[in-house]
């Protein structure tokens, strides 16, 4: 709500008084705590979320993902090199995460003692604008792995079917491996697309949308000055 909405809507709610700079300073204050409120609960459900996916993660790149393999590609186990990026992609998120929170209960603790409402506003706005570059930094991270990995079992998967055969993987048609390239690509877009679209839409969910709002309210704070 802009300033001169605030205004119209106190004038039908009280047609009598005149809203004054104090009691607009006082309503966006109140409005402020209430946003850094919802907030600091978001955290919360943040850190069981994070401890989801993480458990997810984790299970798929050391039980599930290997089970599979042993089960049915019992020759072809794992590299190295794709659970190091699996796993650093789950610590980069958790690390986001938690220099996010700490450095959001610093300028919290800090503004408490010296900051005024619209230093307040301002600190607390950078400290969710960074973290949501660190997020999408990690999460693109994610997705690099995830799709390493994926690409790094389509090829030993078909190399592996190739020796069965007899054959060389230089030996594999062309048009297999054509065919086998798409279908590679359009999984890795759709379950990438899939989770990234979800991962967003839970990051605007929790911290995203009160940029927006809070930014909504600088601007009403500075439109008083």
């Amino acid at each position: 709500m802009e300033l001169n909405e605030l205004k119209k809507t106190w004038s039908k709610m009280a047609p009598s008084k005149e809203l004054d700079e104090n009691q607009l300073n006082t309503m966006l204050s109140k409005r402020t705590r209430s946003l850094i409120d919802r907030i600091d609960r978001n955290i919360k459900i943040g850190f069981v979320v994070l401890l989801g996916l993480i458990l997810l993660f984790t299970f798929d790149d050391f039980i599930f993902s290997p089970e599979t393999i042993e089960k049915y590609y019992s020759e072809m186990p794992i590299p190295n090199w794709v659970l190091f990026l699996a796993v650093f992609g789950n610590v980069l998120i958790v690390t986001t995460f938690l220099y996010f929170v700490v450095k959001y209960y610093r300028v919290k603790r800090q503004c408490d003692v010296a900051c005024d409402l619209k230093g307040t506003l301002k600190k607390i706005i950078e400290t969710l604008i960074l973290y949501q570059r660190l997020f999408y930094l990690a999460l693109a991270s994610i997705l690099l792995a995830m799709a390493s990995a994926f690409t790094t079992g389509m090829y030993e998967g078909l190399n592996h079917n190739a020796e069965l055969q007899g054959l060389q993987f230089t030996d594999i048609e062309t048009s297999k491996l054509i065919l086998a390239v798409l279908i590679s690509v359009l999984i890795v877009v759709l379950f990438g697309g899939a989770i990234f679209f979800f991962l967003r839409w839970g990051f605007r969910k929790l911290y995203g949308n009160y940029i927006k709002k809070l930014k909504a309210t600088l601007r009403e704070l500075q439109e008083l000055e």
